[in-house]
């Protein structure tokens, strides 16, 4: 018998090495086909707006995710949220996606580094077996667990049919504070802020935004029988004041409908103080920061936990001084304990620090608030969890995940994505950065243009196919900022004595004005903290920082930048009527859709179908405000202008509207002309909503301008852009000052500040102040030597 000498036939199974879409058409995408090859690193490039976002999460993540939730149960599904399928033709070859993207952590003003990750749990369940004194299990050294203690009769049954009433005290003893509630702060009102006291309920007595008369709140305060509506605060006896302000929840009867009343200052610490007060919208956030005084909780010190929680030690320290340590420190403390009946446990722990230090954030500590993680913190954070995974054959989503990163930095993110791809993984990046784009094995170019002028796949293939191809990318691939020939003299300087929040060590420096600041370092090492703590507050600096956007369907860049009010008035005064009639939120809405333009159907557990409404046939107006018209167009159709058509149109002719003119032209300065005026925020890249956030904040009036990292989410075309718009404000006698890691503004800086020379408390210091030609000359930061390097110096 002959032996069979030839290699055995490729398994059929091994054919799937491809990730096939064909005909995506999401949001701006036009019929795009694309084949990204498995096990592979594919990056995404393409300018701010091209259609990025849309292929790779709103194609081919949401799909996964979409079919993913389909093989649970019905039962289950309702209580997943419902994901429509994308528009596209065919989706083969796909894989579990996870998707780590830059949403901010959890606003909860409960959330803390260590809650949002599993750290704070391993903590409590170590102190509960190691602490000394012993005071309980986990639950006590939570600060999001209050004490609890009862008392009451119990039955109890002995033998058949057999009971005895006995006596009972229940005790769990929980670790929030119980003068803070957990919240490290403690709260002081000022009446005065919240109602004037010279007016009655009915003639808008209350000042609360949002608390109106006309709406549930009149019907509430005017039915509930604790007060008189018409009687001035000022006549309160000590009992109606007391209802009217701290009234805990009480169930009530108005025109037969059960509605549920709550005093002024429990409804307050419900509905604004329980999330974080930078993500309240900015009128929410004024009335707080003038209505209530934080102060630290006495008590606890502003840790959140009890005493008891406090005083179980382990090597000396509670649980509230680990989670104080910077992580780096902790995981030294941690390898000191060696008991072996929790080894388990301590292995589990220290991999979960090691992880925060390997991924470059070493320097936060657990109880950090997640809601003050800036996004590329956050996204890292989230990058946790997955780098000691197991699983292989996955598709991991990254969106941008160098944001936020000192170019010395990027290099071990890099290495993180190449691991996680070597395991077996397919890695998918939406990117913008040279040095991450480098290391990819496929790159899909998207372009040519933003919005409508782009949603093509301009290139596929390697890098150096993209450096020779003749896409917009591919020419700036290796574009690199040369240094300042001369430099600006300052007007004067900004001084800043003794900073020390957060990781800052006593900082003396003058910020010169009148010219370009870049204040630059590692991330962790104190520029936010400098920049934000000692210069934003003041008087006449207007802070455009990297806080997200709120917005539902219903916004658009017409509405969030105030472009909408002179145009309704405009068309009103044109046509005689109402402004209300001209916004799709209010009179002039729809009635079939209400102004959405599409009509919603709920399916339970099935995906919602929108469809476009017959009546106004997408528009969201009432046709007979569709018969008015301004310059010739309708509202609709001004709506549906581009930013570029809006200007010229708004700019001169019949239709001049100056005040309209001056908001156009800011969104033009900042590269937004291709955006449609009624394009829902929803559909928006990040990029383009830090964008349209610059453009509002620069109508106000402030002599010194503080931008946080204004590159995020800009294509190298559109650095360019940008570093114009920044010498236009400088140019104009604004001083503005740039917390930055891009070497390209950075090089066009007339003045840089560097901190340093670590992270956490290895920074905090400043290492470097003078021109950018100077920091490149002496080399002595890593700053100065990853310029030199960028510059060719």
């Amino acid at each position: 018998m002959s032996k069979a000498t030839d290699s055995p036939a490729a398994h059929v199974a091994d054919r799937h090495d491809l990730i096939r879409v064909q005909g995506a058409r999401v949001n701006n995408l036009k019929d795009v086909t694309v084949e990204l090859p498995k096990r592979r690193l594919t990056v995404f490039t393409g300018v701010s707006g091209s259609g990025k976002s849309s292929l790779v999460f709103g194609t081919i993540a949401a799909e996964s995710q979409r079919m993913i939730n389909e093989t649970y149960s019905a039962f289950v599904q309702g209580f997943m949220p419902t994901l429509t399928r994308p528009e596209v033709d065919v989706l083969a070859g796909l894989t579990t996606a996870i998707i780590v993207d830059q949403e901010r952590m959890g606003a909860n003003a409960r959330s803390t580094v260590g809650t949002a990750t599993d750290a704070n749990a391993m903590l409590r369940i170590l102190f509960s077996r190691l602490g000394q004194p012993h005071i309980g299990s986990p639950n006590a050294f939570s600060f999001n667990v209050p004490s609890v203690r009862a008392t009451g009769a119990i039955t109890v049954e002995r033998g058949a049919g057999k009971t005895k009433t006995e006596k009972a005290t229940f005790n769990r003893l929980g670790g929030m504070c119980p003068r803070c509630e957990g919240m490290g702060a403690v709260t002081d009102f000022d009446l005065s802020a919240l109602y004037d006291a010279g007016k009655s309920l009915n003639e808008g007595a209350i000042t609360i935004p949002g608390y109106s008369m006309e709406g549930w709140y009149g019907r509430i305060f005017r039915g509930c029988g604790y007060f008189d509506p018409d009687k001035p605060i000022s006549r309160y006896t000590k009992r109606e004041l007391q209802d009217l302000l701290h009234r805990e929840p009480t169930k009530i009867k108005v025109e037969g409908i059960n509605l549920t009343y709550s005093g002024l200052i429990p409804q307050i610490q419900k509905s604004f103080l329980s999330k974080d007060i930078d993500t309240l919208q900015p009128h929410i956030r004024a009335f707080v920061d003038r209505a209530v005084t934080f102060t630290t909780c006495p008590d606890c010190d502003g840790t959140r936990l009890s005493a008891e929680a406090r005083s179980s030690k382990i090597a000396g320290k509670s649980i509230a001084d680990v989670c104080a340590m910077q992580i780096s420190d902790l995981a030294a403390w941690v390898r000191g304990i060696e008991e072996p009946s929790v080894a388990p446990l301590l292995s589990g722990l220290q991999h979960l620090l090691d992880s925060f230090e390997e991924i470059g954030l070493g320097y936060l500590s657990l109880d950090r608030p997640s809601g003050t993680l800036s996004g590329g913190e956050a996204q890292r954070t989230k990058m946790i969890r997955h780098l000691g995974s197991s699983l292989t054959d996955v598709t991991y989503v990254f969106d941008e995940p160098t944001i936020g990163l000192h170019p010395h930095d990027i290099a071990r993110m890099n290495g993180l994505l190449l691991r996680l791809r070597d395991k077996g993984n397919t890695v998918l990046v939406v990117e913008h950065k040279p040095e991450a784009i480098a290391i990819a094995d496929h790159v899909v170019d998207l372009g040519p243009g933003a919005g409508t002028g782009g949603g093509e796949v301009v290139f596929q293939g390697t890098v150096d196919g993209l450096r020779a191809s003749d896409t917009l990318t591919g020419r700036h691939l290796d574009d690199r900022a040369a240094l300042k020939s001369s430099v600006r003299t300052p007007s004067g300087t900004l001084a800043v004595r003794g900073a020390n929040a957060h990781n800052l060590r006593d900082v003396d420096v003058d910020i010169p004005l009148g010219v370009l600041v870049v204040v630059t370092g590692v991330a962790g090492s104190g520029k936010s903290s400098l920049i934000h703590g000692s210069v934003s507050p003041r008087e006449g600096v207007v802070s455009v920082d990297q806080s997200a956007i709120r917005g539902s369907r219903r916004s658009n860049p017409a509405t969030y930048t105030g472009l909408l009010d002179p145009i309704r008035k405009a068309f009103a005064k044109a046509n005689g009527v109402k402004p209300a009639l001209f916004s799709a939120n209010s009179e002039g809405a729809c009635p079939g859709c209400n102004g959405a333009g599409v009509i919603y159907t709920d399916l339970g557990m099935m995906a919602g179908v929108a469809a476009t409404c017959e009546e106004c046939e997408g528009r969201r107006f009432q046709a007979s405000v569709l018969e008015y018209r301004f310059g010739g167009r309708d509202i609709s159709e001004v709506l549906a202008m581009s930013v570029t058509e809006a200007e010229a149109f708004f700019g001169s002719g019949e239709a001049r509207t100056p005040a309209a003119h001056a908001i156009l032209d800011r969104l033009v300065d900042v590269g937004l002309g291709y955006l449609s005026l009624g394009q829902p925020l929803t559909t928006l890249s990040g990029g383009e909503r830090q964008r349209l956030k610059l453009a509002t904040r620069m109508a106000e009036k402030g002599g010194v301008y503080v931008l946080d990292e204004p590159t995020t989410g800009l294509h190298l075309a559109d650095v360019e852009q940008l570093l114009g718009l920044l010498d236009r404000l400088v140019d104009s006698g604004t001083s503005v000052i740039v917390v930055e890691h891009h070497q390209a503004v950075m090089a066009h800086a007339d003045w840089i500040i560097d901190l340093g020379p670590g992270a956490g408390h290895d920074g905090g210091r400043v290492v470097f102040e003078g021109t950018p030609a100077d920091l490149v000359a002496v080399r002595n930061t890593l700053t100065g030597q990853h310029l030199a390097e960028y510059v060719n110096a």
